[in-house]
């Protein structure tokens, strides 16, 4: 009974929250941070980068897809003028030490801006941060300025043929030379984003026999590096992709990047943070295809009327608008607990470039989870948005050509959606064996209460008082699926991608329906609730989109791998988990569309 206790008592303070025990305790919607948040500081940076993108990427969207010569090099110098490259670099090295939220609202605003954004990500986050955060004090006075300012641009050399999401069974050497001065790097990397101009490269391999990969900061004039042509791709068709050959390239010993063997732990940290920040872009990219859809939709004119104006069409509106809510939602509330726990880090005397690293560690399941939402919401969004055009949406004339094939590589980047949801459950698993997070306890008292009845109690009429107990029921079906799981499968359960990918599914939309209701409840307190109507529904049609997912993926994984009375009884304990009231989403999503139409944008 403490335990199911645990589960209805939230978190007081944002600076205590661990990362992945959402699952376990509910939190405080004084506790996150919401995007109506932003300070006036951070929203000039905002409009910056929204009056960049209107006037260099827009106007030039074809030359920059039909990779003409120096465009991609140029933008990124002009971006760096404005201090868009610089905005998370600390002021000693020339940026603005703007806190992480700040960095996820310049990658969620240029995020719209198709191939220039994977351009100006791959530079800023894999190109940059791993000098930032692991480089000695030398490396980072000559370095992280000039890629700060855009003089050096910077790409991520860990692909190979034959390793990606198995990184660290790259088979690139690095051997010291005679002299003992510098280390002669030899190997193939490929899908090298930005390799075509880049000036310096972040390349990992195995120094002699080693296990693991090291890490080293690479200069193109060093020698030694040949490139093949650039790729042909899908989408993101402006964005420079090649294979990198290092045939005997030379590079000092003073540029080995950390200590010898910590590569792969570099890539593995620092894609923690390309996690999160690819979430933000495609919520900004989705926000762009968003005004698209609704301005044609006011536009297209079939049977005397606007296209707006039927239910079928105010259906995708409103569900697009929903999905993006959702996921920005969760993509600053994670955002801020990083910042949290930074600041916790540094205030308990950790360096500051070691607290970034740990902070965004510490969330690491999060970063997984909005990875892929952010990636599936984006690719739903892109796929109404050419429903809604029709045989226009199909055209290269109309922008939702682009878009639909730039948004595809996204589930893909960082790691699969399939590796991250595997991610996620390996993570949270580690931490409750090292004693870090505490999920049996929890598991086990749901486990307990399915023998008992339900205490019904006294009824709670507060707003979201009914939202927050389907919530809670949410999160105990997944406590009761994960320990069945553990307890049944235990050692072969790493095996069942099946099962573990169910039960991925099921965290993750607790997390981003949490998130929102959160986001929802706090908003209603500052403004008032008849001010919050759009928001309050698309949080329920969310929510209740959420219970209806978790309960189907949770019957998949139950039948997985229970059998008998076992199955009956958890299969019951589902149902009661996943039982929700009446809801019109027919008429909430009319209201949502109605507000998106009036205002032709999106307008939350």
């Amino acid at each position: 009974m403490d335990a199911l206790l645990e589960l209805e008592k939230p978190k007081t303070m944002s600076k205590e929250i661990k990362g992945g025990e959402f699952i376990i305790h509910p939190t405080s919607c004084e506790d996150v941070f919401i995007p109506e948040e932003f300070d006036e500081e951070q929203l000039m940076i905002k409009k910056t980068c929204e009056d960049f993108l209107q006037t260099e990427i827009y106007p030039n969207l074809d030359r920059i897809d039909n990779q003409e010569e120096g465009m991609m090099s140029s933008l990124m110098e002009k971006a760096g003028q404005l201090g868009l490259l610089a905005v998370s670099i600390p002021e000693e090295y020339g940026g603005f030490g703007k806190n992480f939220n700040t960095s996820m609202l310049v990658a969620d605003i240029i995020g719209a801006g198709h191939s220039f954004a994977v351009a100006l990500s791959a530079h800023t986050g894999i190109g940059t941060l791993p000098i930032l955060y692991y480089g000695n004090e030398a490396q980072k006075q000559k370095y992280v300025p000039k890629l700060g300012s855009g003089e050096w641009k910077a790409c991520y050399c860990l692909t190979e043929p034959n390793s990606g999401s198995d990184a660290n069974s790259g088979q690139a050497k690095a051997k010291l030379n005679a002299a003992g001065t510098h280390y002669l790097i030899t190997g193939q990397k490929m899908w090298i984003t930005n390799g075509g101009f880049a000036d310096i490269f972040i390349v990992f391999a195995k120094i002699d026999d080693d296990k693991n990969l090291s890490a080293f900061i690479v200069e193109k004039n060093f020698g030694g590096i040949t490139m093949n042509p650039e790729e042909h791709k899908m989408g993101i068709k402006g964005s420079s992709t090649r294979q990198v050959f290092f045939n005997d390239c030379p590079v000092p010993i003073e540029n080995l990047l950390s200590e010898r063997e910590n590569g792969f732990k570099i890539a593995v940290n620092i894609l923690n943070i390309g996690r999160i920040k690819l979430a933000s872009s495609c919520i900004g990219s989705s926000r762009k295809v968003i005004d698209h859809a609704i301005n044609y939709a006011n536009e297209r004119i079939q049977f005397g009327l606007p296209i707006s104006k039927f239910g079928a069409i105010r259906y995708k509106l409103a569900e697009m608008a929903t999905r993006n809510f959702a996921a920005e939602s969760a993509a600053y509330r994670a955002g801020q607990n990083i910042d949290d726990a930074y600041e916790a880090l540094v205030a308990g005397g950790m360096e500051p470039a070691k607290a970034k690293l740990k902070s965004t560690e510490e969330f690491a399941v999060e970063c997984a989870i909005l990875k892929v939402w952010g990636s599936e919401m984006l690719d739903y969004i892109v796929d109404e948005g050419v429903q809604i055009y029709g045989g226009m949406g199909f055209s290269a004339e109309a922008p939702m050509d682009r878009a639909y094939r730039d948004s595809r590589i996204n589930r893909i980047f960082e790691g699969t959606n399939e590796i991250n949801r595997m991610l996620m459950i390996d993570m949270l698993l580690k931490r409750a064996m090292k004693g870090q997070l505490d999920l049996m306890t929890p598991a086990q008292a749901v486990a307990g209460e399915l023998m008992s009845i339900p205490d019904f109690g006294e009824e709670d009429t507060s707003l979201f008082a009914a939202e927050k107990k389907a919530l809670q029921n949410l999160k105990k079906a997944g406590l009761m699926i994960a320990g069945a799981a553990v307890q049944k499968l235990m050692m072969t359960l790493s095996k069942e991608q099946e099962i573990l990918m169910n039960i991925a599914d099921i965290i993750g939309y607790v997390y981003v329906a949490e998130s929102t209701l959160l986001r929802v409840e706090k908003l209603v307190k500052q403004r008032g609730e008849e001010a919050c109507s759009g928001q309050i529904d698309m949080m329920r049609i969310y929510l209740h989109g959420a219970i209806d997912r978790v309960g189907l993926a949770g019957k998949e994984a139950l039948n997985s791998f229970a059998e008998g009375d076992e199955l009956s009884m958890m299969l019951v304990g589902l149902r009661r988990f996943t039982k929700t009231g009446p809801f019109n989403s027919k008429n909430a999503r009319q209201r949502v569309a109605k507000q998106l139409i009036d205002a032709n944008k999106y307008c939350f």
